[in-house]
């Protein structure tokens, strides 16, 4: 006999919907967080709360937030988020390495999710700041992500919370889990640390949702490759890998991009881990309307290549293989309404300038005569006969540059000038463990392991390479629900 039904390791979002779905079967629920109460939720507390979710018109987003006014839906143009779009997106953005039964569980059970953790008292609001332009006095939606849970990440970790005392789950904090329990044959419960040290705890199914493990150093350097001991990590200190260290150490199959990870372009001086009271504005995601410069004063992306939703999980990668390990991101004054919030915040590198040649001065560590020559040559080869729409991918492109770029692109010619210092920031790890369509994680023998399963970052086999932005959460809500789900029918056969 178990001490409980679900025993749920980790204590964020993917965590919670486990949880939340076992306990809504009648099982008895214990959820185990590593981190102290005020640093709880994991990975979910940093994020800025969007979700990724098939919707075929307002209707869909009136049944997520009903709360809409009639002022909000006359003015706003919501289009339309198809399940054919979504898996466009998931294919393109992976290279078409996207598991395909687990891409079909995620886009089909969007919505689905999203309304369920509606009834758990989630809340969600349409991403009028970061996600929709003005034009023509009408906010027009674009790239697919249209909603984020009221209060961001650390609203949605609060939600979530008291949803779960609310349903009598039981959650303990400080208390990392260190071992499974496994004869061999089931998973039978957790070895715990806590602040009386070891214990062991029994339970009929334990779902592992403790995130990846971008925040060992060590781990990064291993699997990531050199270099990446240096990245900034943009949440939780807590997830270091141990969910698992634990499943590999009893034979769970290993699965994904292993030596791929979410990474962005993030504040150069912005601590080793995520702050709380910053949460996500380290972040510079405005890159698009930009044209981004190495330390050889030279472009070396195409800023836009594609909405920002689907470049910047990659392109933190890109400025670490930079010299120094950094870049300075230039704007010019006609694009300066449209930069997001967190160029704002006072924890920013920045300078400001009336010339170019003032500015080269002002980059540190940028080879100034360089950087004004890229400038030149930039304005030069843009595209005059293109308007510019950043609603859509507008095709206003540069031509003849051995660098291109592809949409938006101004010439830089509008003082005063801004430049924004930026690194890379690692978010999460792609590589995690091979699952079933149930979320039960399987062995070296592709057999499931009797009593596991998982969800969250810990999934191997959705992201490769890149990541479109809000898939990660709508991801662990889906799996963190099906986990939960099979966790508690397992529990009940028991």
């Amino acid at each position: 006999m178990g001490d409980w039904d679900v025993i749920v390791v980790g204590g964020g979002n993917a965590a919670f919907c486990a949880a939340l779905a076992a306990r809504e079967r009648g099982a008895s629920v214990l959820m185990l967080e590593a981190a102290p109460e005020d640093e709880a939720g994991g990975n979910s507390r940093f994020t800025a709360g969007a979700m990724r979710v098939v919707y075929n018109g307002v209707d869909d987003i009136k049944a997520l937030v009903p709360d809409l006014s009639r002022e909000e839906i006359d003015n706003t143009d919501f289009g339309t988020y198809t399940q054919d779009q979504f898996f466009d997106d998931m294919a393109r953005v992976t290279q078409f390495r996207t598991d395909p039964d687990l891409c079909e569980l995620l886009v089909t059970r969007s919505l689905d999710t999203l309304l369920w953790m509606r009834e758990k008292g989630i809340r969600f609001v349409p991403i009028f700041g970061r996600q929709a332009f003005k034009i023509d006095g009408k906010f027009k939606f674009w790239g697919g992500l249209t909603v984020e849970t009221v209060g961001g990440g650390p609203g949605l970790v609060d939600m979530l919370t008291a949803s779960g005392k609310k349903q009598g789950i039981e959650i303990r904090y400080e208390t990392r889990a260190f071992d499974l329990l496994f004869d061999g044959i089931k998973v039978s419960g957790v070895r715990v640390r806590g602040r009386d040290g070891l214990t062991d705890l029994m339970a009929r199914a334990v779902v592992l949702a403790s995130g990846g493990f971008e925040a060992n150093t060590e781990w990064r350097t291993r699997y990531l490759g050199p270099g990446w001991d240096l990245a900034k990590v943009r949440g939780t200190r807590f997830n270091t890998g141990e969910g698992l260290r634990m499943a590999l150490a009893i034979g769970a199959s290993p699965y994904g991009n292993w030596s791929g990870c979410h990474a962005v372009g993030w504040e150069m001086n912005a601590p080793e881990f995520g702050d709380l009271a910053v949460g996500d504005q380290f972040q510079k995601h405005s890159y698009p309307f930009s044209v981004m410069i190495n330390a050889t004063g030279k472009r070396f992306v195409d800023e836009g290549a594609d909405f920002r939703n689907y470049t910047y999980a990659k392109y933190g990668r890109v400025i670490l293989e930079q010299p120094g390990k950094f870049a300075w991101q230039i704007f010019d004054a006609k694009v300066k309404h449209l930069q997001r919030d967190e160029y704002n915040i006072r924890q920013v590198t920045k300078v400001t300038a009336n010339s170019i040649e003032e500015l080269a001065k002002k980059l540190d560590g940028v080879n100034a005569d360089a950087f004004v020559k890229t400038i030149a040559e930039y304005n030069a080869a843009v595209r005059k006969d293109v308007a510019f729409n950043p609603n859509i991918k507008d095709g206003k492109r540069t031509e003849g540059l051995s660098v291109p770029k592809s949409n938006w692109a101004n010439p830089i010619d509008a003082p005063p000038y801004e430049g924004y210092a930026v690194t890379c920031g690692v978010t999460f790890t792609f590589g995690g463990l091979r699952v079933t369509r149930d979320a039960e994680v399987m062995n070296l023998d592709y057999r499931p392991i009797p009593g596991l399963y998982t969800a969250g970052e810990m999934l191997g086999g959705l992201f490769y390479f890149n990541y479109p932005g809000g898939t990660g959460l709508t991801s662990g809500s889906v799996f963190g629900r099906i986990a939960g789900n099979a966790a508690a029918a397992f529990a009940r056969q028991s």
